[in-house]
């Protein structure tokens, strides 16, 4: 199950967004991507990244702190031959995207 916690986009860092992106549009709030999880830091998808493999994410640690960061994407796929990949970042703590075996989990996008 997917983290509950969601964050406005401050004003400056959507422009900062919109700068380092070559999206047209950044979302005024997004939802932690991560498994759910009671504390410590949290993200939510604002685009790609322009660089091949690489997300433009906010990193938010609770009501204060948010910052815009670059992150590799998680290499990782699901087993099979058609396995769906994981729609995180490199080196996320918890389980894939793909392995939330509770509910029908899409990469938001």
């Amino acid at each position: 199950m997917r983290c509950v916690h969601w964050r406005r986009v401050p004003l400056d860092l959507a422009r900062e967004a919109r700068e380092k992106s070559a999206a047209p549009y950044i979302d005024r709030a997004v939802q932690c991507q991560l498994a759910a999880h009671d504390g410590g830091e949290h993200f939510g998808l604002l685009t790609d990244a322009g660089a091949y493999g690489t997300a433009l994410w906010l990193r938010w640690h609770g009501t204060d702190e948010t910052e815009l960061v670059v992150l590799p994407d998680c290499p990782e796929v699901a087993p099979g031959s058609d396995g769906e990949g994981c729609c995180l970042f490199a080196d996320h703590v918890k389980q894939h995207t793909w392995e939330d075996a509770l509910e029908e989990v899409s990469c938001p996008g």
